[in-house]
């Protein structure tokens, strides 16, 4: 499951939202999606629910601001400090760093990426954190990396 595609029921949004260049989604767009994170749920599970696989997929999909938005809810039920923790700062932090690049702030997008390194190196005694490889993860930043160099 590391890139998983959208949970049953949940759509994309209707449009990548970029601040600055379009409206902003309805409030209650993503509400049913971060209610699957209850504080019930250990942090080593939270990429079962509902909100983390749709982030996920968000991310991917290339809705940046909406991966944000979504994984923010896991990201509070996280356990501080742990590899769940970072992973999540991770991928919110990816997520922001593809978004100023398309915000025409390539700056910024070296600097989240820079960020993003940092979280992951938290995490190299693992292979995996929430299901997600390592690995795969890096291979991301990698490619979010030569993109901001391409327009610096």
């Amino acid at each position: 499951m590391p890139w998983p595609d959208l949970p049953p029921g949940i759509r994309l949004p209707p449009h990548v939202y970029v601040p600055g260049k379009n409206a902003r989604h309805p409030e209650d767009w993503f509400d049913l999606i971060k209610a699957s994170v209850t504080p019930d749920i250990p942090s080593a599970e939270l990429h079962c629910t509902t909100a983390f696989q749709t982030g996920v997929a968000y991310l991917q999909a290339g809705y940046f601001w909406e991966c944000h938005e979504v994984l923010e809810a896991v990201w509070m039920q996280t356990s501080d400090p742990s590899p769940e923790r970072e992973m999540v700062q991770a991928l919110i932090q990816l997520a922001n760093a593809r978004l100023k690049l398309l915000m025409g702030k390539p700056r910024a997008a070296r600097r989240l990426c820079d960020m993003v390194q940092a979280h992951l190196a938290r995490c190299d005694q693992h292979k995996v954190v929430l299901g997600m490889g390592i690995e795969e993860v890096r291979a991301q930043l990698a490619t979010t990396q030569v993109d901001v160099k391409s327009v610096l």
